[in-house]
């Protein structure tokens, strides 16, 4: 911590009272805490991110402010961001939201979230990387470095192991401390260390019995102490249960979601615990001390601040950039994409997803976009007025007849046992009617969309997941298509063997029921505000697609180690039981098949790998790929290692790198190695199952 700005916050300390240093260090809006008008000292204000800045909120009260000033740039969210494999644009990505939140006059945005995919069920794992600490590490920290350019504090999230949303105020996690250290924190320390991310976020759940907010492992012993870290600590909203563990550890900033502010932990009752002597008031000062520093860091005591600015026509493009690279290309068989518009005389688009909009839903990530471009918009405003492109719904979501427990905005379920119905003589519980005209509705769109099929040149299907399943608050019970896609997918391929199918989600689905009888799949992500328009691009082949998946798509979610070997979501513990084992290190140890591996991503070009070399003085490693397609293209190679260890993942990724290539072009590439490889054998490949060279350590 800069001595100098030390010396000025004990300066200030010194001249505040007990009232003053508590009001600092609880939140006294949702998502404010108090300042000192008399010192200089403002509060410091807060949103959610990471997807864009969140809605106003009135100060005491979960309603909207409803004004028209905070529409903001929606942004792809973190895993469309991991799928780009490319440094560059997570930093350009935390720029557009860093100078967004500025520009709202935030102080601090409460993202990135990082935490590791454990279970592909977790509600939350759009917010997240990725499966792999290495991948989503280096992703963080160019994101996070974007961020706090523009005078903002990214808060990175969730401090720690929280990895499901089922009881997760309350789901105590019982992990091996090696297990801890090697995959679920390495992320969480680069992003300290080279990030340089001025706050952190605990995390609702337990830690061995300790909830993380309170636990002096995690925020004294591993990030104070082991980190060096130097930077505030908030909590999650709601979090902190028990005063005296709250004050005892490195916590900074206590938030909760009720109004009562000054009965939070660390608000009266932290107050009366100092008065009585039982807490020294040295605790609280250290905590002062820490966040007078951070508002130096951002400038928010000395008038240099940067101002910030949002819904610029620079953050557009930067977003439309970072969408375009996220889009997968997962199965291509025929060749049938790109698409070529000269042939095309018109369009079928099938599936909500073509036309529904997502940036309102998800929870804490929701945000009021500017606009958001749909895969129908998206193909319709590009091919124009000589092709025709309609659209058949195929597929309505339960939640429009009630039948989701919650509607992905955290309300309670309805009772749906309240109401009975008169039908042909029998009594039908208000769920069992609006249960069977659901299905009759879904049979009438499914037939509607078949038939359709039959007269158009060209199929699309764009389905797959929306908010009602990717939020949080809610975990998954598997992985299955909602809303009959299934059946709908079967129907449509049974009459249209051609169609394009089209996935849109944050987590995957499985595929089991159509995947082999389709040729042509295209993942895509919540790609932000320029989604549709990205995806336009990839289909008709103005952009090349450059995706690669951040986590392993399995065929059912018991592939997955965290539900084969370990426990998720557990009851009141969870036991990571799968060790070390997670994601691809699991599949690939154990021979598991997965429906798409870790790292897979095709392109509309080849690329050929040669000419490996390891250079062992120098920590890197040397190799030519060369585009032998027939059109430019970028490649994500993807470096493994192989430790030859007993009781150990058959290999794990440690470096990647992003190349564009014209036709015909070779580059050289060269990766510098942070791990040991001694004994070890290096591997190089476009996927974890796709590898193409291989030399010793």
């Amino acid at each position: 911590m800069d001595t100098e700005m030390v010396k000025k916050a004990k300066k200030l300390l010194g001249e505040m009272t007990l009232d003053e240093k508590i009001g600092m260090i609880h939140g006294a809006q949702l998502f404010e805490t108090e300042g000192v008008p008399r010192l200089g000292i403002p509060p410091l204000k807060m949103s959610d991110g990471p997807m864009g800045v969140r809605h106003e909120f009135e100060g005491d009260q979960w309603k909207t402010v409803g004004y028209s000033d905070d529409y903001v740039t929606y942004l792809p969210c973190n895993s469309a961001l991991a799928a780009t494999w490319n440094r560059n644009l997570s930093w350009e990505t935390g720029c557009v939201l860093g100078e967004e939140a500025r520009g709202r006059g935030k102080d601090v945005i409460l993202a990135p979230g990082i935490n590791i995919k454990r279970s592909p069920l977790c509600g939350r794992n759009f917010e997240y990387f990725s499966e792999d600490p290495y991948l989503t590490g280096e992703l963080a920290v160019p994101f996070i470095r974007g961020v706090q350019s523009f005078d903002v504090a990214a808060c990175l999230k969730h401090f720690a192991v929280n990895n499901q949303e089922t009881e997760r105020l309350w789901v105590d996690v019982e992990i091996e401390e090696q297990v801890l250290r090697a995959i679920y924190l390495p992320a969480f320390h680069k992003a300290v260390v080279k990030g340089g991310v001025l706050a952190v976020m605990g995390a609702y759940n337990k830690l061995w019995g300790e909830h993380c907010c309170e636990s002096r492992f995690l925020l004294d012993k591993i990030l104070r102490e082991e980190w060096d870290y130097d930077g505030a600590v908030i909590s999650d909203w709601g979090a902190v249960h028990d005063t005296d563990r709250a004050a005892r550890c490195s916590l900074d900033v206590e938030m909760s979601v009720t109004s009562d502010f000054n009965a939070y932990c660390m608000a009266d009752p932290l107050k009366e615990k100092v008065l009585s002597g039982e807490i020294s008031e040295s605790v609280v000062d250290e905590k002062v001390i820490r966040i007078l520093v951070l508002m130096m860091r951002l400038h928010m005591l000395d008038g240099r601040r940067k101002s910030g600015s949002y819904n610029t026509e620079v953050h557009r493009r930067k977003v439309l950039e970072a969408a375009r690279e996220s889009v997968v290309l997962l199965k291509n068989e025929k060749d049938r994409l790109p698409l070529q518009r000269e042939n095309l005389k018109n369009v079928l688009l099938i599936g909500e997803n073509a036309n529904r909009l997502h940036a309102d839903g998800g929870g804490s990530a929701e945000i009021k976009a500017l606009y958001e471009i749909s895969p129908l918009m998206g193909l319709k405003s590009r091919l124009g007025g000589n092709v025709r492109v309609d659209y058949a719904r195929g597929y309505c979501s339960s939640e429009e007849f009630g039948e989701n427990d919650r509607e992905g905005n955290g309300q309670e379920p309805h009772n749906w046992q309240e109401t009975s119905l008169e039908d042909g003589g029998s009594r039908l519980t208000k769920k069992e009617a609006e249960g069977s005209l659901l299905k009759e509705k879904r049979r009438k769109l499914r037939q509607e969309a078949v038939e359709l099929a039959k007269c158009f040149d060209t199929v699309i299907y764009i389905g797959g997941l929306d908010h009602s399943h990717d939020c949080e608050g809610n975990d998954r019970e598997n992985m299955k298509l909602p809303n009959e896609q299934d059946d709908l997918i079967r129907e449509l391929l049974e009459v249209r063997p051609d169609m394009i199918v089209v996935m849109i989600g944050g987590s995957p689905v499985e595929m089991g029921a159509w995947i082999d009888k389709t040729d042509t799949l295209v993942w895509g992500w919540y790609a932000g505000m320029e989604g549709g328009n990205a995806m336009a691009e990839v289909l008709l082949g103005e952009t090349v697609p450059s995706g690669k998946l951040p986590e392993t798509f399995y065929k059912t979610h018991l592939d997955c180690s965290a539900h084969a070997l370990g426990e998720f979501p557990g009851d009141k513990k969870v036991s990571y039981k799968e060790g070390l084992y997670v994601g691809y290190r699991y599949n690939d140890t154990y021979s598991v098949e997965p429906q798409f591996c870790f790292g897979h991503g095709l392109s509309y070009t080849t690329f050929e790998y040669s000419a490996l070399q390891i250079k062992k003085e120098e920590k890197r490693i040397c190799f030519r790929i060369k585009n032998t397609g027939k059109t430019a293209g970028k490649e994500t190679a993807q470096l493994y290692i192989r430790r030859k260890k007993k009781d150990w993942p058959l290999q794990e990724l440690i470096g990647f790198e992003k190349v564009f290539l014209e036709t015909g072009e070779e580059k050289e590439v060269v990766m510098n190695i942070e791990t040991d490889t001694a004994g070890c054998e290096i591997l190089v490949g476009g996927s974890s199952r796709d590898i193409r060279l291989r030399c010793e350590g």
